[in-house]
């Protein structure tokens, strides 16, 4: 099993990176700075403006390293990767499935998990929960989405698969609030909002989001794949579509449950953002490291990976997910199959 390596996340809005030997040199305007061994490194996420010097993008695409950059806000800019590695003929399998029948039955998977790990999620509150969560409406919530489920598995449209995405999603964020068990008064949901968010619950979901996307992108071009051709996101310039695509069944059990972790263990609270004249809310600076470090300290816990029975860290399960979704392009297997959380 692959080994789990660091993401190096870069918070400070003044920091340089530049290369110095095999290791990443981050300059901080008070002329300060730090130097990280890339040998240790799968990633570099970067939320500076000032960027990283040629010699390191150069560095990190020859050794595979995914070097993201975002803006201080959390907005995804561009990223840098080796994305000539892996064998040239599985990326043309991949682009040909993507043009034919095997885009929607690869689609279908991904949102059986999504719809799946949301129904588990919704079920850990009720019954971890019980007086502080409305059981018997979360449980109908649930029930409807298994009967989602059993439509997607007859489902023989892109359209179609999207409306039950969709209807599916707002059932799935209409209880969400119920598991917000701490601090109502800073952190109230009363729908997913976005670009940007407008409270404090929408801040931490699409910067939760962001990390995920970036983690899942990583994972895709290290087993050979192109995150830009997905199956149930359309191509769009710009737009990570297969990494957004394998994300949907990880987001509830990796990226919601870790903001309500959160939240509910009081390890943020309204302290950590601001609102802006315009409506927006952002996360502060502070407050990002403070996320990001709880961020890693989960990708290190561990679980029984449901299809493979191997115990895995966390951090791991996004590159397991693109390593069976090649295996499955390569014929190796039947079908793709989504982590399916138990």
């Amino acid at each position: 099993m692959r080994k789990l390596l660091n993401t190096l996340y870069v918070t400070s809005e003044d920091a340089y990176l530049a290369l110095e030997g095999e290791t990443v040199k981050i300059m901080f305007e008070d002329n300060s700075s730090k130097n990280v061994p890339l040998i240790n490194l799968q990633g570099i996420v970067c939320f500076s403006y000032k960027g990283a010097s040629p010699a390191l993008m150069g560095k990190c695409a020859d050794e595979g390293i995914m070097l993201s950059f975002y803006s201080p806000r959390g907005k995804y800019l561009a990223d840098l990767g080796n994305s000539c590695s892996g064998n040239v003929l599985l990326r043309r399998t991949q682009y040909r499935f993507a043009d034919d029948y095997h885009s929607l039955e690869i689609a279908k998977s991904f949102i059986v998990g999504k719809l799946y790990n949301s129904k588990y999620l919704m079920l850990h509150f009720c019954r971890d929960h019980p007086m502080q969560v409305d059981v018997d409406y979360v449980k109908k919530v649930a029930q409807r989405i298994t009967e989602y489920i059993q439509d997607i598995k007859i489902c023989n449209e892109f359209n179609t698969l999207r409306g039950i995405e969709g209807n599916s999603a707002a059932e799935y964020f209409g209880v969400f609030n119920q598991f917000v068990l701490q601090n109502k008064n800073d952190f109230m949901f009363c729908g997913r909002n976005r670009r940007p968010p407008t409270d404090n619950i929408n801040a931490l979901l699409s910067f939760a989001y962001s990390l995920l996307m970036s983690e899942c992108a990583s994972a895709l071009r290290s087993v050979g794949l192109d995150p830009y051709v997905g199956f149930m996101h359309t191509d769009r310039p710009g737009r990570k579509s297969l990494a957004l695509d394998l994300m949907e069944e990880l987001r509830s059990v990796y990226a919601d449950r870790f903001v309500l972790t959160l939240i509910n263990n009081r390890i943020v609270d309204g302290s950590d953002f601001e609102v802006q004249q315009s409506g927006a809310v952002f996360i502060k600076d502070n407050s990002r490291k403070k996320i990001i470090s709880e961020w890693q300290k989960r990708k290190c816990t561990e679980l029984v990976h449901p299809f493979l029975k191997e115990k895995i860290q966390w951090g791991l399960v996004p590159y397991v997910q693109a390593m069976l979704l090649s295996r499955y392009l390569r014929g190796d297997i039947d079908g793709y199959p989504p982590f399916l959380w138990k």
